[in-house]
């Protein structure tokens, strides 16, 4: 497996690269991140990762500075995993300049996240595209607990004509639920215990929508009481159509619910998508 961490080396190792199967990550790599490798094997026959603590996408006062940095483990457990080249630039590499120019996200970035993260869905949008235009792949592959991110990425390659086709891989999650996450080791132990409580939120939501529950804002504050009566911070729990990410119609069967909250100092989020009856 090839470390590179120059755009120049970079484009030299893929220039004679006929198919390029691509997972961007910001490092600390888990299961789930391995799981978009091994999906990324059947979309290309030279897979790259990259890894990448991009600044744009954190808000003021965001956990920028004590984002887990992991290369030499992510790398072997890249290796172990098959995939043929990393891409680890640093900063001044992947911004030789002060980003300036910057892309707006969609309308779909204006709420749930966007609303609590301002400028977030600017920078990923904005580092994704740098990205593409570096590696140049066929395919990218994006896990579904980003849910908004994998929409808005849909976008930014729909509208921007970009040639590359975007794979969704299902959320990897732990034996008892809990959607795996490089900030769930910030989870001290009793917050560990507790976290399970927002997927669970989430899927009592998607099991009564499922059974034939219509009163969509009743059943998500009622998700969020519960969630804050033990002691969670709740940024949203709301419920989405899935082709456009606005709140569902009296017609929409598609669905999907989608939850943000706060566990002590660790903002977790979590999805589940619904076909209703």
């Amino acid at each position: 497996m090839d470390i590179i961490h120059t755009v120049s080396e970079l484009r030299t190792r893929l220039a004679k690269e006929l198919s390029i199967a691509f997972v961007p990550t910001m490092g600390n790599l888990h299961a789930g991140h391995i799981a978009l490798v091994e999906e990324a094997k059947r979309h290309g026959t030279c897979l790259v990762a990259s890894i990448f603590v991009n600044r744009l996408q954190f808000e003021p006062g965001g956990d920028f500075d004590r984002y887990p940095r992991t290369l030499e483990e992510d790398c072997r457990k890249l290796a172990a995993a098959g995939c043929h080249v990393v891409f680890a630039p640093d900063e001044r590499e992947l911004y030789p300049a002060a980003q300036e120019i910057t892309l707006s996200p969609p309308l779909a970035a204006a709420q749930l996240c966007g609303d609590f993260r301002p400028g977030h869905f600017q920078g990923v949008v904005t580092v994704v595209a740098k990205l593409f235009n570096i590696v140049a792949p066929h395919a990218a592959v994006f896990g579904r607990k980003d849910y908004q991110q994998l929409f808005v990425i849909r976008e930014l390659v729909l509208q921007m004509n970009y040639p590359v086709a975007i794979v969704g891989v299902a959320t990897k999650r732990e034996p008892d639920g809990l959607a795996m996450s490089s900030r769930n080791g910030y989870l001290a132990p009793g917050e560990r215990a507790q976290a399970v409580q927002l997927g669970r939120s989430l899927r009592r939501i998607a099991e009564l929508v499922a059974s034939g529950r219509r009163d969509f804002d009743a059943l998500c504050e009622e998700a969020r009481e519960g969630l804050a009566a033990a002691g969670w911070r709740v940024d949203y729990v709301e419920l989405r159509n899935r082709s456009r990410l606005v709140p569902p119609g009296p017609a929409d069967r598609d669905l999907v619910v989608l939850g943000a909250a706060w566990i002590g100092r660790t903002r977790l989020i979590d999805n589940l998508e619904i076909d209703g009856p």
